[in-house]
Formats: C-alpha cells, structure tokens, sequence
C-alpha cells in the first residue's frame, strides 16, 4: 500500500483493535509542522475516556502494536497523546515511483463500484441559461468526473424544466402571434410577454390552462409547438455545455415531461401504503417531523385541488423511477441550497414507501453567487446575467492577459489558452469555494496568477511541462531512484502521494472544494520546491533524474486533478 495515510490508518485501526479488543478511529492527519513528524494517530484521547486509562499510556499501547514494516523510520508518542510518525525516505521514494509508474497515479478504483445517479443543471426549457445555472452544472460535472474515475457506474440525468402551465401559456401566445418559435432569447422576451398577459389577462389565462390540458391530452398541433420548443431550447443547452466543457450530453436528458406517464401509478403506490391523504382538496403526504410553527404537520401537495399534479408528484417519480429502473444505489440532488426543506420530505415520504431501502439519497445543496453588493449577482442594470454573456467575458478579459503575458505564442495558441483560462477560472473559482456557502463574484481573484485560482494552477502546470521539455532537449529523463532529502522535496513528496486520498474523500463527501484544496497544495508546494531544489541543475546525474521524475508525477497530478474538476491545463502559457 503506497498511501500513506491509508497505510497508517489500517496500521492504526489494527493496532487499537489488537491492544483493546475493538476497533476505534485512530484519527490519522497529516502533521502541520515538521517537527511532529510526517502524520500523527491523534486518537488516544478519545479512546482513552472509553477505556479509563491515562491518555499518553493509551498511545504507547497503540505504539506497541502498530505494525509498519520498513515505512517507518521513527515513532514516538508527544504531548498529551499524540503519536508522531516519520516515514522512511527511501519507502517515500518508492511510493513516488510507484505512483509515476502507474496510469492512475496510485488512485485505487473503489471495491464495491456503485450506481449513482447524478440529477443536475436543470434549466427550464424556453428560457436562455443563466448564472444561476452555473453551480448546478459545473459541481455536477466535477462529482459525476470523480465517481467515474473511481469506478462508479455514473447515471447522469438532466431534470429539464419542459412541463407544466407556463408551456401552456407560452403555447397559446404563440398561437396569439402566429409564431411557430424562434431562437432561444426570441423565445426567452416571449415567455417574459406570456407571464405578463397570464398576468393581467383572464381570458388569456383560461386559453392558457385549456392549452395545458390539450399538452397532456396529446393533442397533435400543441405537442408539435412544444417539442420545436424543447429542441430549440436543447441546442441552445448544449452549446453552453460545450463551451463549459461540462460532459452532460442529450441521452442525459430527462425532463419533467418524461415522468409524466408515471404519475397516475406513483401516486396510485402511496395510496395504497396509506401515506397520502386529503387535506383542503389536495391529496398530501405528512411525514413524520415536519411540522410548522404551531405544531401543524405539513403537507407535502402531491395532487393539487384542481386534479392538477406539481412538482412533489414528479420528483417522487423521479425517485421511483432512478431506484427501480435505473437500479440507483446512490443518488445526489445538485440543487440550490433553498430547497433543503423541500428535499427532506421528499426523501422522507420515498423511505416511507420503501424506495430507499439500501439507497442513499443526498441533496448536495451550493449558495448563491453574490455580486459586489452582497445580493444576488446581477447586471448592472438589475437584469439576470446570462451564462452565455459570463462566458464570453471571462474569455475576453482571460485573452488580454495571455497576450500581455505570452506574446510568443501563436494566435491560434493564444485563443486556446485564454478559453482555458477564462472558463477554468470560472469554474475552479466556484468550485474551490465550500458549495454549501454563497459567494462573491470576482473577475480579478478568479483570473489572478497568485493565489488560489485556475490560472495559477494552470501556469504551475504549463512551466513544469515546459521545464521537462528542456531536460527532453538536453538529453535529460525522469527516472528512479527518488531520492527524498531536502525539506521541500520530503513535503512535495508527501502532498504527491495524498492525491488517493484526496480523490476518495471528495467522491465520499461530494465536495469538490477538497479536491480543489489538494491540487493548489500540491501546485503550492512544487512552487517551495522548485525554488529551493535545483532540478535540471541539480549536483548529479541520479539527482537530476529523481527531480525530474518528481516533477513530471507533479504535472500529471495536477493535469489529473484538474481534469476531474474540469479544467483543461494547457501545455504552453
């Protein structure tokens, strides 16, 4: 095993269980000074309170039956009851070997693969994506990478906005006008136009709510109107999801619409386990410890006084759907934050039918992008900035900053490397952040070349491969033995050989921002080490090699990881 945090932690868990009959956590982390040795087992103290006896005897016990072979050079308890252990820098050198030599740089694919069904972007058809798209795509996209990546077989399904009474609506001012359609913003002041009237005019609004009735009803003309309006909306989707780089394709797709024909029967499931009832007309579920402020439980509407379904019917659908024909074992809701309460009942009353038994089901909830004033990010003029606008902004202040910085490359390279670094820097800048948290949005920290951001990511990468092409030129290659002396190559080594590590903890999560958080240490500490190590002239032929090797497994690592987040890392900058 060559990592060494899950080295330490089987280590640490068979020693605990050894010396006290039971396992317990062995809390293994990575030590914060140099001092402390390369990892602590900080664990002594919990289990120290469970067993009655003094926490610094706990450790030595510990000690005395960890078990670590030729990978440890020193261990000894400190403090109050920590064990510190420094690992060998010749078992260091071996494990960077070993990672450079393997296709998946010592990321193990997991043992017992899942069925995950990712459920994420969801824009509503007939309406131009916007900002508030951009979450729910780019922490999707990063998630279904990652599990791929571990071996999970991945479901991705787009929940498309495609049903409902506003289709009516636009349907019949449509009709009003006499339009077939029209692109994607024509159909976007359309919508604008149909609200309005559904507003402000009852006749209009009981012409719409025909329209409805004849979309469900089949009617031919209507279902013609509406899929030129989903295809339209489609191809508008899918070249915004090309220029994010994002890999939801159309086989993804799985609309409201879709479900329709599933509701009668789900509904039909729920009555029949006596989870619904009538409540002021509508059929409701009530799970149990959901109530309202005066004690009240409340409802979930799953059909709506009119007869009409809403969205509660089509979600527990979904879920139906996801467990039983998709055989989900896994399934994550990438969906804004405001919708937590909304999500609990839901996965509440689908335990309660039975559906996920065996299944997890999560909301991965993100914030909200916020502008300079703390509100929701918006134009200058108050308007929703649309994503499509976002992107090319980001592309346009990234090529003024690749022509000022690399005059040298051709045209053609430069428009390349500033999509790349206008587009990641978008994406790693949401990403890096805590989903869970809002953020500001900032085109100067998210184009910076310090810091935490794409573009120094990218230029850490896009410098080494340029350093690994001149050792190319003179004759130079990467090769073992990795020799693990200096301060600075013992911690890029260490950082290295945390990317399993990394990788798993993210998919276990579902946080993306882990995996951002390991790449900019790793980026962080080859910049340490390249200042302090010199490579291509380093005192010997063997060395030279070693710190190439390292540096090459460096690239590839962060090539990898920002792959898996993705973020493309150009060759040249």
């Amino acid at each position: 095993m060559r990592d060494p945090l899950a080295l330490l932690e089987a280590a640490g868990t068979a020693a605990i269980t050894a010396a006290f009959g039971r396992p317990f956590d062995p809390v293994v982390r990575r030590s914060q000074r140099e001092q402390f040795g390369d990892f602590q087992i900080n664990g002594a103290m919990a289990i120290a309170k469970e067993v009655g006896r003094p926490p610094r005897e706990v450790a030595q016990t510990i000690v005395d039956h960890l078990s670590l072979g030729d990978a440890v050079e020193k261990v000894e308890v400190a403090g109050p009851g920590f064990v510190n252990v420094t690992l060998r820098p010749s078992w260091l050198g071996a494990a960077v070997e070993a990672a450079a030599s393997d296709a998946r740089l010592g990321v193990a694919v997991v043992g017992a693969p899942e069925t995950v069904v990712v459920d994420y972007s969801s824009p509503n058809v007939a309406k131009e994506m916007h900002v508030g798209h951009l979450r729910s795509t780019v922490i999707g996209d990063a998630l279904v990478r990652v599990l791929g990546y571990l071996g999970h077989q991945v479901v991705r399904q787009n929940h498309l906005g495609d049903w409902g009474t506003q289709f009516g609506m636009l349907i019949e001012h449509l009709v009003d006008q006499g339009l077939d359609g029209g692109g994607i913003a024509d159909l976007n002041a359309l919508y604008q136009e149909a609200s309005q009237r559904f507003k402000d005019d009852e006749s209009f609004a009981e012409r719409a709510r025909k329209r409805v009735v004849a979309l469900q009803g089949g009617d031919p003309s209507t279902l013609a109107r509406w899929d030129a309006l989903v295809a339209e909306s489609q191809r508008h989707f899918e070249m915004g999801y090309a220029r994010l780089g994002v890999t939801l394709e159309p086989g993804d797709v799985r609309g409201e619409s879709f479900y329709n024909s599933l509701l009668d029967e789900t509904v039909a499931e729920l009555e029949s386990l006596g989870l619904l009832r009538m409540d002021e007309g509508a059929l409701c579920a009530f799970p149990p410890g959901f109530t309202g402020r005066d004690g009240t439980p409340l409802p979930l509407i799953v059909r709506k006084s009119d007869g009409g379904y809403g969205y509660a019917a089509t979600d527990l659908a979904a879920i139906r759907y996801r467990v039983r024909e998709l055989r989900a074992t896994r399934i994550a809701y990438v969906v804004d934050a405001r919708q937590g309460h909304h999500f609990a009942m839901l996965f509440a009353v689908a335990q309660q039918a039975g559906w996920l038994e065996g299944v997890r089901a999560e909301h991965v909830a993100f914030g909200t992008i916020l502008g300079p004033d703390g509100r929701p990010f918006r134009t200058r003029e108050g308007d929703t900035v649309k994503l499509a606008d976002l992107l090319s902004e980001a592309v346009e202040r990234a090529a003024a900053v690749v022509a000022d910085k690399s005059p040298e490359l051709s045209d053609a390279e430069q428009a390349a490397v500033a999509r790349a670094v206008g587009i990641g820097g978008v994406k790693y800048f949401d990403l890096f952040n805590d989903r869970v948290k809002d953020y500001v949005f900032d085109w100067d920290r998210m184009l910076a070349k310090e810091g935490n951001t794409a573009p120094y990511l990218q230029y850490a990468h896009a410098r080494i491969r340029s350093m690994l092409r001149r050792a190319e030129a003179e004759g130079c290659v990467p090769a073992g033995p990795v020799v693990v002396e200096h301060p600075a190559e013992r911690a890029l080594v260490l950082a290295l050989l945390g990317f399993n590590d990394a990788v798993h903890t993210t998919a276990q999560h579902l946080e993306p921002h882990r995996l951002c958080t390991y790449v900019f240490e790793v980026a962080s500490e080859f910049t340490a080490f390249y200042e302090s190590c010199p490579v291509l002239r380093a005192e010997s032929d063997a060395l030279r090699s070693s710190r190439l090797l390292v540096a090459a497994l460096t690239a590839r690592v962060l090539a990898t990881g920002l792959d898996l987040l993705g973020i493309e890392t150009p060759e040249r900058m």
